[in-house]
């Protein structure tokens, strides 16, 4: 299998420096306070952990002294020297781990805000599994880093510097023997880690991979299973996670090569120092606690270049991962609100305007979905949209929502073009059926209501009623309360029609999308539901897409499309006459033939 492909994959750098944690600092600003309040705890025990081998010293010095209460006071000195570390260190966990708590669940929220808003022409090109690894195995590398491996760089860093000082102060010989060790240890920490920083990147980009995999699969586990296509489809999800686990397999060999070669490094030379130590103390050109002392120091410094070196491949992870994240936050839609948008019009009366409207797909960028379409639509028109498949019928519905944007021509709504407002403002007077009903992870109740987050009990009760829904509602365990579970698998293809035909009655908008809204319902549901359509269309603009020609029948207006035109505009008796592509269809739908027409 080929190398994960995700938005703009190709064109990012797999190896970039640390530097890319700089981008956190925004989500961090805002928890100043808490940060001070962390690096002071941590100050404090970085201190005591450096004044802790004095004490050391002073009872190893004082071993054969014969004042016993001068010794036990060393010794309690050096218990509440401990006591005070224990009690830092504890501070500094709580305080450390609540700002990276508090930092990353404001980066999921911005992250899934940033994405929520992001236009369909966006998803053409990212599949949601790799966003929701990003808001979830991303965000959780950063956690670590946040939450403990910052504060534990901060701390072996002040360690490794206090360290140095104090050795110099105990023993300047034996600690320029020491430095001369520091060059033979980071030279494998640069060479090793640039390798680890790629190897890194590969991983996260293999395991978003293998979550868009699996989402996909699991998402249409009817379909893989109806087709008995379980094996290939376990297979594919395998070789991607197994693709994973090399990428991970090679960044964990890297790093614990890395961790080898340093942790021999530096403990080889505090052995070699050791050894001249104690030939100083045979010679008594230093006292036995002065070594004991400098070689609690020699360790404390030696256990943070090892914790640094284990530290800088958590930090690169880290620095990947916030890579992809500022991709997401960064992202450029190819529908955006204008600086200065103007108002939509007051009342919105419903009126639709296509001039001259070309569109194409960006993953279709050679093949137009409209191409200079010209539509009028009056305010309170009811208009039906008929053609073969692929014909830009529901591309015009798409356009009125302003998912994607003409690449020639505009749209308008009561003569201002969509593009000139915000959205949001003009999407709150259009209310959508669509082809492909989505029913969330809730009650039957609150997926009607999802309409009209306003609406009120009696009146989300009264647009079921009216969408032929009120029945099969009240035979579910619970009612109205019933949980219809994920993407409503406790409901039949024409029940999620008509919870989402009750959606859109409720938003009570004065335009309505209907894309084959009655294509999943029974004979008797679907005369019910085109009645309360019909009773609807009285008081808005209706545009209806539909391939069964009997529903649109009664429509003020059918425009018949083919290959992104239009290619007809009447009522349906007028378009019979011309024989045109319109007759064809009804030929073929009408067993009663046109005669009976």
């Amino acid at each position: 299998m080929a190398a994960p492909q995700t938005s703009d994959t190709q064109d990012r750098e797999k190896s970039r420096d640390i530097g890319a944690l700089a981008a956190l600092w925004p989500f961090l600003r805002p928890y100043r306070g808490l940060m001070a309040a962390a690096i002071l705890a941590l100050i404090l025990t970085a201190s005591v952990s450096l004044i802790l081998p004095m004490a050391v010293r002073r009872v190893v010095d004082n071993f054969g002294t014969q004042d016993a209460a001068l010794l036990d006071k060393y010794f309690a000195a050096a218990l509440a020297i401990a006591g005070l570390l224990a009690l830092g260190t504890g501070l500094r966990y709580a305080l450390v781990t609540r700002l990276g708590e508090r930092v990353v669940a404001d980066i999921r929220k911005a992250v899934f805000d940033r994405v929520i808003g992001m236009s369909p022409a966006y998803f053409e090109k990212i599949m949601t599994g790799e966003v929701l690894s990003r808001v979830t195995t991303d965000t959780t590398l950063i956690l670590s880093v946040i939450g403990s491996s910052i504060s534990i760089a901060l701390r072996n860093v002040l360690l490794l510097v206090g360290g140095l000082a104090l050795m110099m102060v105990t023993s300047a010989k034996l600690t320029g023997l020491v430095l001369l060790l520091v060059p033979v240890v980071v030279v494998p920490i640069l060479v090793l880690g640039r390798r680890l920083r790629v190897l890194s990147r590969e991983n996260q980009d293999w395991i978003a991979a293998s979550s868009g995999s699996a989402s996909e699969a699991l998402l249409s586990v009817q379909t893989v299973q109806a087709f008995t296509n379980e094996a290939p489809t376990r297979a594919a999800f395998s070789d991607v996670t197994e693709k994973s686990y090399d990428a991970a397999r090679k960044r964990i060999t890297t790093r614990a090569v890395m961790t080898v070669i340093v942790i021999f490094l530096v403990f080889s030379g505090i052995v070699g120092v050791l050894w001249i130590g104690a030939n100083d103390v045979r010679a008594g050109a230093m006292s036995a606690g002065a070594l004991v002392q400098f070689v609690i120091y020699a360790v404390l410094v030696a256990g943070a270049v090892g914790a640094l070196s284990e530290i800088w491949g958590e930090l690169q992870r880290a620095a990947g991962a916030t890579e992809r994240l500022v991709e997401l936050l960064q992202a450029r839609d190819a529908v955006t609100d204008p600086a200065e948008p103007l108002p939509v019009p007051d009342p919105v009366r419903g009126g639709i305007t296509f001039e001259g409207v070309s569109l194409r797909y960006p993953s279709r960028p050679d093949s137009p979905a409209l191409d200079g379409v010209d539509l009028d639509i009056a305010p309170g028109e009811t208009v039906a949209l008929v053609g073969p498949s692929g014909a830009g019928k529901t591309t015009i519905v798409q356009s009125i929502l302003r998912f994607y944007d003409p690449s020639e021509g505009r749209v308008l709504l009561d003569g201002v073009d969509l593009s000139q407002m915000r959205r949001r403002d003009f999407r709150a007077h259009l209310a959508l059926v669509p082809q492909d009903p989505v029913i969330f992870a809730t009650t039957a109740r609150e997926n009607i209501r999802f309409g009209r987050p306003d609406a009120s009990d009696a009146q989300v009760e009264a647009a079921a009623r009216a969408a032929a829904a009120h029945e099969f509602i009240m035979a579910l365990p619970g009612g109205y309360d019933a949980q219809l579970g994920e993407r409503g698998v406790m409901l039949s293809g024409g029940q999620k029609q008509r919870v989402a035909i009750a959606r859109a009655i409720l938003r009570d908008a004065p335009v309505l999308l209907l894309d084959e809204a009655t294509s999943a319902l029974d004979a008797e549901s679907e005369r019910a539901v085109q009645a309360a359509v019909e009773d609807m269309a009285r008081t808005r603009t209706t545009i209806i897409v539909a391939h069964r020609l009997a529903t649109v029948k009664k429509a003020d207006r059918i425009v018949v499309m083919d290959q992104g035109r239009i290619v007809a505009q009447g009522t349906h008796d007028a378009l019979v006459a011309e024989d045109g592509l319109y007759a064809r269809l009804a030929r073929l739908q009408f067993t009663d033939g046109i005669a009976a027409q």
